[in-house]
């Protein structure tokens, strides 16, 4: 009687114990709600919600800047085929430009998030039109582009034909990138930032082999990152994508 009661006794204490461990550990190394079961932190700021109008409307997500800049470009974010809108507001991506200065918004694409699919989405040509549309509904002169993985089938038709509308491009991994020839990627004239993570064996290696090709572009690569390179190492991927936007002239 008396060993168990004595065992009783530490099981207690050992569980008294274990509590205040976990009472007295700092908030930021407990383990807190994400999307898509990664972790990451997410910035300070307001993020409105709206719907681009059009037939059918787009879902978008904006962090107006706080003091805009001279001369900074607004900067439109895609997303991949797990992701939303969301993404970018969740990893603190939005607010932190918007504190640099710049008007920062992402867009669900069609069929994605709070955007109804599209019918013209189904081809290059319609996805090239759909992006046209989105910008001028948002008022977006000259941004740059943020296209991950999916967003590739969008991102990439509209550069080839309206590269000089934008500021700049950051592809990451994007698919699609074999469907246009060396001498096509050859003509654009947009500062490129190719960014993927090292451990991206699939579509990164592919996506370098064609982009390189374009004329004005630069090449990050991000350490321990997989293919959502900004959600592995979300404090290397904005460092590499705010020294690219200052850049921008």
């Amino acid at each position: 009687m008396l060993l168990a009661r004595s065992r009783l006794g530490l099981l207690l204490l050992g569980a008294l114990l274990t509590l205040l461990l976990y009472l007295l550990l700092p908030a930021a190394r407990r383990s807190r709600p994400d999307e898509g079961k990664r972790a990451w932190r997410a910035a300070n700021g307001t993020v409105r919600t709206g719907m681009a109008a059009g037939e059918p409307p787009v879902f978008y997500r904006e962090a107006p800047a706080a003091a805009a800049g001279p001369g900074r470009p607004d900067v439109l974010f895609l997303h991949g085929q797990a992701f939303t809108s969301k993404t970018w507001e969740a990893l603190g991506t939005l607010a932190l430009l918007a504190g640099e200065g710049y008007r920062a918004v992402a867009i669900d694409l069609p069929g994605y998030g709070d955007s109804p699919p599209v019918e013209m989405a189904l081809t290059a040509q319609g996805r090239r039109a759909f992006l046209d549309r989105v910008l001028q509904e948002l008022g977006m002169q000259r941004p740059v582009l943020i296209s991950p993985s999916m967003s590739g089938r969008f991102a990439l038709p509209f550069l080839l034909a309206h590269g000089d509308r934008l500021a700049g491009f950051v592809p990451i991994a994007p698919v699609g990138t074999k469907d246009f020839t060396a001498e096509q990627y050859r003509t654009v004239q947009t500062p490129t930032l190719i960014l993927y993570g090292d451990r991206d064996t699939g579509l990164a290696p592919q996506a370098l082999q064609n982009l390189q090709h374009l004329p004005k572009h630069r090449v990050a690569v991000l350490s321990g990152a997989g293919h959502a390179c900004y959600l592995d190492k979300p404090e290397d991927f904005h460092r590499a994508l705010l020294g690219f936007l200052r850049q921008l002239k």
